[in-house]
């Protein structure tokens, strides 16, 4: 009886602990959407933020509830999972094309000037805060790899002191867009294949003696488009991507080599004139 007591009074408490859970459960029942279950069986799950919501349930939901958001917001999932929503939702796709995350810096260690030997902790982040980084650019790309540690599809590597996106391997999700400190990475159209490679804005004198391959805001560029797709502001060239043909035109027209066009061979940077350098000043 000693030991039987104990035993049942167990039994007791556990069976009644189990009848008020089977009574929470149908009280505080809350219905699942199919359509959201469905729709996100279908997204890739990167939960990166690039479509504007707070990850994959969040988009599922607000999907399920407003089917005119649009099924073609996932990057990463492309033109095959806005097809596969479009088809639960029984709405049109739409366009989803895509995205690539472009480096506006070119600043190797060939061409960046180094203005100090960095010991800290091997972050851009953390480097940062010791008197804007490690060059005398403080705009440019500072090489140690955050945006490399965090991209989840290895599509970002650094080479030579500067970040280099694999346009194959990229989704455009964004996520190393947002590990930048200096805001370099911009998530673009795939098609354009002429891209600026600078972000500096400081005048062209002071950019060129920090990197040979800096953009010095001479206007040639701008000078020579025929589609107005490229405009120079704040010391900078900036490409309208809507604008832009892929001409090249601009990218073979550049002093610097700031510009490139993927379809060609990088011209060398030409060496400052002395005399243009001291008028810019």
């Amino acid at each position: 009886m000693n030991i039987l007591i104990p035993v049942l009074l167990v039994v007791a408490v556990g069976f009644v602990f189990a009848v008020i859970l089977t009574i929470a459960s149908k009280v505080f029942y809350v219905p699942v959407d199919e359509t959201v279950s469905n729709l996100r069986a279908e997204l890739p799950g990167a939960n990166c933020g690039a479509c504007g919501f707070a990850g994959c349930d969040d988009y599922a939901n607000a999907l399920a509830a407003d089917p005119s958001i649009g099924a073609s917001k996932c990057p990463v999932g492309g033109a095959d999972v806005a097809g596969k929503l479009a088809a639960i939702l029984g709405i049109d796709a739409g366009s989803a094309e895509p995205q690539v995350a472009v480096v506006m810096c070119n600043g190797n260690k060939d061409a960046a000037k180094t203005i100090m030997e960095y010991q800290g902790l091997r972050t851009c982040s953390a480097a940062k805060q010791l008197f804007g980084g490690l060059s005398a650019c403080a705009h440019g790309c500072m090489g140690l790899g955050d945006c490399e540690a965090a991209c989840p599809y290895g599509a970002i590597k650094v080479c030579n002191g500067v970040a280099v996106v694999d346009r194959e391997m990229c989704v455009g999700c964004g996520i190393c867009a947002k590990q930048c400190p200096n805001h370099v990475i911009r998530i673009a159209p795939a098609k354009n294949k002429v891209i600026v490679q600078c972000n500096s804005k400081d005048p062209g004198a002071k950019t060129r003696k920090a990197c040979s391959n800096g953009c010095i805001g001479c206007k040639k560029c701008e000078k020579v488009c025929k589609f107005e797709a490229i405009k120079v502001e704040d010391n900078h060239a900036m490409i309208d991507p809507e604008k832009c043909k892929n001409c090249g035109l601009c990218a073979k027209e550049c002093p610097t080599g700031a510009i490139i066009n993927m379809r060609a061979k990088r011209k060398p940077a030409a060496p400052a004139a002395p005399a243009a350098e001291a008028k810019e000043a």
